[in-house]
């Protein structure tokens, strides 16, 4: 034990005069700057430009730096000059899904469905702030005491929330939820076992069909993901219109129009709600509306929309089960003020939306489709539905990860009239009771 102490401390020493040599550097290096050369230079050409600075105020320095140290050193200051930082690293990593900051010390990411902790840090709150407001104010937010939260985005589309003090009591709190460059595809879903072939060929079909799907889940279960996957069988033909709060869709047809919602300016004044952007929406001659996540009065608007002509449209909502999901529809109509009976409420459900498809988180990271459920109507005051296909989850392995199997219910949906009445044959085979994939 005494003979590990001093090596730390030699190792916490050394990391703080690494440090305080980068801090040093990049303040030279902002006195050195010409702006107005600066100014003329763009992308990898004023990187290369401020590279050649950065590695001479390293060789004015009298400190020994190895190769490797050095490299790093010169790294760290351009991702502290054009870049984010400490999270630089981090954003390069592919295989981290999301970054959660909890002050400028604990920092922690997942990995394959893991928690662990991160190893960077900022020097302080300020530090940390500062890479704050140079991501949200990319996007025109702002983050202050007078509005202490924010939704933003990167530029690879990933969602960023942040919550600063005073009301974060250690420091800023920030949630980074990456979406790569390279979205994950249907080939990946299928390969990582989130759905079957079977699940997939009814999603394909209803999306061509203009079936009108809510798809449903908790924090983290890749609703967005399906979204964007599913998405991929859309006509480049048709005209998509797309609201949310931080835009992080990643559609690939020609024909698309993304809107943003826009928060109160300082004077509480200018805001933009997705219920405003919606009853735009309706003015633009969409043929299919998508909204990233239903979660208040725009959801009505929404479901009158689906009743009105924009079929094949869809959304995101919170909820645990199929039937959850309705109920948090119900609740969200009424937030939108009208006094509705609660039968009203149920008939403009069942007439609008065609299929809900449930997705989880389940236990060791696995994301699961674990239900394909389509709404058939009303009877009396009932909503009814029925499960198409569903995911029994039996247990969980040696490592801790959930185990189960897809089952097909054997119901044939009702919807299959509309599917065949568009040219889209499905076999018979595909709803045939059983077990269709193991984990």
């Amino acid at each position: 034990m005494k003979n590990d102490s001093p090596m730390l401390n030699t190792d916490e020493k050394k990391s703080q005069e690494f440090t305080s040599l980068k801090q040093r550097i990049h303040s030279k290096l902002v006195d050195k700057l010409d702006l107005t050369k600066v100014g003329e230079l763009k992308g990898d050409s004023l990187r290369r430009e401020v590279r050649l600075i950065v590695q001479h105020l390293c060789d004015t320095e009298d400190t020994l730096l190895n190769r490797s140290e050095r490299d790093r050193l010169i790294e760290e200051v351009l991702d502290e000059t054009f870049g984010l930082g400490p999270l630089e690293i981090l954003l390069k990593d592919t295989t981290i899904s999301d970054i959660l900051i909890n002050g400028p010390k604990d920092i922690f990411v997942e990995r394959k469905g893991q928690m662990e902790r991160a190893q960077i840090e900022f020097r302080d709150n300020a530090h940390l702030l500062q890479i704050v407001d140079r991501i949200v104010s990319k996007v025109g937010r702002r983050v202050d005491e007078v509005s202490p939260m924010v939704d933003a985005r990167l530029e690879d589309g990933s969602r960023v929330n942040a919550i600063i003090p005073p009301l974060a009591l250690d420091g800023a709190a920030v949630s980074i939820r990456r979406f790569g460059s390279n979205p994950l595809r249907l080939e990946d879903l299928l390969n990582y076992k989130a759905f079957t072939p079977e699940m997939v060929m009814l999603l394909e079909g209803a999306m061509k069909a203009r079936l009108n799907i809510i798809i449903s889940g908790g924090t983290g279960s890749g609703k967005t993901t399906l979204l964007n996957t599913l998405s991929s069988f859309i006509s480049n033909a048709d005209r998509i219109v797309t609201i949310e709060d931080a835009a992080e869709l990643q559609l690939q047809q020609e024909h698309v129009v993304r809107l943003e919602t826009r928060p109160p300016n300082i004077e509480g004044k200018g805001a933009i709600t997705p219920t405003d952007l919606v009853k735009n929406a309706l003015r633009m001659r969409p043929e299919r509306i998508i909204i990233g996540e239903c979660r208040g009065a725009e959801t009505l608007d929404m479901l009158q929309a689906m009743n009105t002509g924009h079929e094949g449209s869809m959304t995101t909502l919170h909820a645990n089960t199929p039937r959850d999901a309705v109920a948090r529809l119900e609740t969200m109509i009424m937030m939108a003020g009208f006094e509705m009976p609660l039968k009203a409420m149920r008939s403009q459900v069942a007439s609008a939306v065609d299929l809900i498809v449930q997705a989880s988180r389940l236990q060791g990271g696995k994301r699961r489709v674990t239900h394909i459920t389509e709404v058939c109507g009303m009877e009396q005051d009932t909503l009814i539905m029925q499960d198409i296909y569903k995911y029994n989850q039996e247990g969980v392995d040696n490592s801790g990860a959930a185990t189960g199997y897809f089952e097909a219910t054997g119901i044939r949906p009702k919807c299959m009239d509309r599917l065949e009445a568009a040219g889209i044959r499905l076999p018979g085979s595909a709803f045939r009771q059983r077990k269709m994939l193991m984990d």
